[in-house]
């Protein structure tokens, strides 16, 4: 016998008990799935006793049931994905949330380059035009989309305007965090709107939205629509929570393309939180980073949305209209200026490319560029106090 230890005879037993042990508990286990097999009506006093006596298991057991259920759904969708065009079909109401600013030549604020984070790392960041900015190759998909009624309503946070421009139609869009061309009036009733070519936040900032225009009917102040942290969005255009949430109630697939989710899944609304979770929509994730909602989703791709969309477009069969600056909504919708505007902003107005115009409309005058616009930097520094001017 080893000093301080047992004997070979007491090593062999002490074996045998384990091994006996974990015999049993394999077969209780094998008792335990059959009887998880039967309907509840079907199991027997007996049966009924040991599943009590044995909470553990029957969870384990469930739990790995949950899962192998979860895996073969993916696999399922993903074949469905890779099958044939018509398992995408007007059958399926989609629900876009977009937030994909990079592909547009925008920055973005939580990506391993975006302006939050550099500014976090003490690094300084350059000044954005979002006025150069373009609808993408993501944002023209979406459009298609929607006209083969694949798509019904996207959700942006966004102020970019893009959406717009893609010519999506405004019924359905929900921008809610405002749009940047967009100022109202809301001394009207209804709220009434104008377009510009120009980004209206020169002069607004967090809790001070005039833009220094008024009304062209009653004469009130005009407010831009930007939705900034801290602020709760109240304007019912371009923010349209009302559609938002309506589509969501109906949606049966939620397509989540570059947005973090990190504000998003603060609206439970949009993820229809008061449904079971078997009857909300399925949801899909397109974004390089973690988001919060990965966890929930049915599929999620670690890609850049314009890849991903491209593929998807291909599968379909769809071809991905390209964007015209010369057709362009924004020009028809827009609300010039009165006379007395003209000097009211220094921001750099959109212009059609005569290049990009038809044979006959190349004869148009087109609008001026002056200089540079954004709310975009204020966002970086919003906490920052603004120095008096003596």
């Amino acid at each position: 016998m080893a000093a301080g230890g047992l004997s070979r005879s007491e090593r062999k037993a002490a074996e045998r008990v384990r091994r006996l042990r974990e015999e049993q508990q394999r077969d209780r286990l094998r008792q335990v799935s059959l009887i998880l097999r039967k309907a509840a009506v079907e199991r027997s006093a007996e049966e009924v006793r040991l599943l009590a006596e044995s909470g553990d298991l029957v969870t384990e057991l469930q739990g790995r049931s949950r899962r192998r259920e979860g895996l073969k759904r993916r696999q399922e969708e993903v074949s469905a994905a890779r099958g044939g065009r018509g398992t995408y079909s007007g059958a399926f109401t989609w629900l876009a949330f977009f937030l994909d600013m990079q592909a547009a030549s925008i920055p973005d604020y939580r990506g391993p380059n975006g302006v939050w984070t550099l500014l976090q790392k003490g690094r300084s960041i350059s000044a954005a035009d979002l006025s150069e900015a373009e609808p993408t190759l993501t944002h023209m998909s979406i459009t298609r989309l929607h006209e083969q009624k694949l798509v019904q309503h996207v959700v942006s946070q966004n102020c970019d305007g893009l959406h717009l421009r893609s010519g999506l139609p405004r019924t359905a869009i929900s921008e809610l965090h405002g749009n940047m061309y967009i100022e109202v009036c809301t001394s009207c009733v209804p709220n009434r709107e104008y377009i510009r070519v120009f980004d209206v936040t020169e002069r607004t900032a967090l809790h001070r939205h005039q833009t220094g225009r008024t009304c062209h009917k009653c004469g009130a102040q005009l407010r831009d629509t930007i939705v900034h942290f801290g602020e709760r969005g109240t304007l019912g255009q371009p923010l349209n929570w009302e559609a938002a949430t309506e589509a969501a109630s109906r949606a049966d697939t939620i397509l989540c393309l570059g947005s973090s989710l990190k504000v998003l899944k603060k609206y439970p609304r949009l993820w229809c939180m008061t449904k079971p979770p078997s009857r909300r929509p399925k949801l899909y994730i397109v974004n390089l980073q973690w988001t919060p909602k990965d966890d929930w989703a049915a599929l999620k791709l670690h890609g850049k949305c314009d890849d991903v969309m491209r593929l998807l477009m291909a599968e379909l069969g769809l071809e991905i209209p390209a964007y015209s600056r010369w057709q362009d909504p924004i020009f028809s919708l827009a609300t010039p200026l009165r006379a007395d505007e003209e000097g009211s902003h220094s921001r750099k107005s959109l212009c059609r490319s005569r290049e990009e115009a038809p044979p006959g409309d190349r004869g148009v005058p087109l609008s001026s560029a002056p200089i540079l616009g954004g709310w975009f930097g204020r966002g970086c520094t919003k906490r920052t106090k603004r120095k008096k001017v003596t």
